[in-house]
């Protein structure tokens, strides 16, 4: 009997992204094949804050630093985690060197996952952008907030719910384009199962959804229309007070009938 690891399968992507009801989309987000090795990718997005232009300027270092450090990614032989790594630090420095020369204090939130061949998965992520990982509809795990809100919750002070309305919801502790350097937040997913299916999102998604919510919507439908599903929720539920979001969703599909 074969293993699971000789399963034949395919990853059925999609990435989604709205303005809300912002003057400026300050979030960026990619999903990228990679060119060499069938069955892997990167997903990354980046939610940015800092001025009209100073958001957007330090979103877009995150997706061009991935992309290239992720087109010289060989994935029989480099480790996952220590790509993201690099990711996480040369994005922070190309913040760093913008904000030298611009008027706004540029940062940004990170969150991005790599699958990789025999459906390893690794996950980074640093702020309050997200990654949820999801078997069939149920919540394995997902990355914990670097957030002041968060450490309320941890302290036993505030519950999850009393976050979502807390009025510091905003507030990081950490991310990218401080003076502090970020938090170097990756871990292994292990060996995703078909049927798995891994969502990265920015607050301006997760903040209108249970994770109930978000693993039923994700299992029932394909990539594409679970993500068109998720952007036109929040932004009903938003009532017109909604922040840029963005989400990048995989789910691992059996090739064999």
């Amino acid at each position: 009997m074969p293993s699971a690891t000789t399963v034949a399968y395919r990853l059925n992507a999609a990435t989604g992204m709205h303005r809300g009801d912002r003057q400026y989309q300050q979030d960026q987000v990619d999903f990228i094949a990679h060119g060499r090795v069938p069955g892997c990718a990167l997903a990354v997005l980046a939610d940015g804050m800092g001025g009209k232009s100073g958001g957007r300027k330090a979103a877009d270092q995150v997706i061009m630093v991935a992309r290239q450090l992720y087109e010289r990614f060989v994935p029989e032989k480099d480790d996952a985690a220590e790509l993201l790594r690099q990711i996480v630090q040369e994005a922070h420095l190309m913040i760093k060197l913008t904000a030298i020369t611009a008027e706004e204090e540029p940062h940004s939130t990170l969150a991005g996952y790599i699958v990789g061949p025999n459906r390893q998965c690794d996950v980074v992520h640093a702020g309050d952008s997200r990654v949820y990982h999801f078997r069939g509809p149920d919540l394995m795990n997902r990355t914990i907030d670097h957030s002041f809100v968060q450490r309320l919750i941890d302290e036993g002070q505030i519950t999850e719910e009393e976050a979502n309305a807390h009025p510091q919801s905003n507030l990081l502790t950490g991310c990218l384009g401080t003076h502090q350097d970020p938090p170097l937040a990756v871990r292994s997913l292990g060996e995703l199962e078909i049927g798995d299916s891994v969502l990265a999102c920015s607050d301006g998604l997760w903040h209108y959804f249970t994770p109930k919510e978000l693993g039923a919507i994700v299992h029932t439908l394909p990539a594409r229309e679970a993500s068109e599903m998720l952007v036109s929720k929040a932004r009903q539920r938003a009532r017109g007070g909604g922040d840029n979001l963005s989400l990048a969703l995989v789910r691992v599909e059996s090739l064999e009938r």
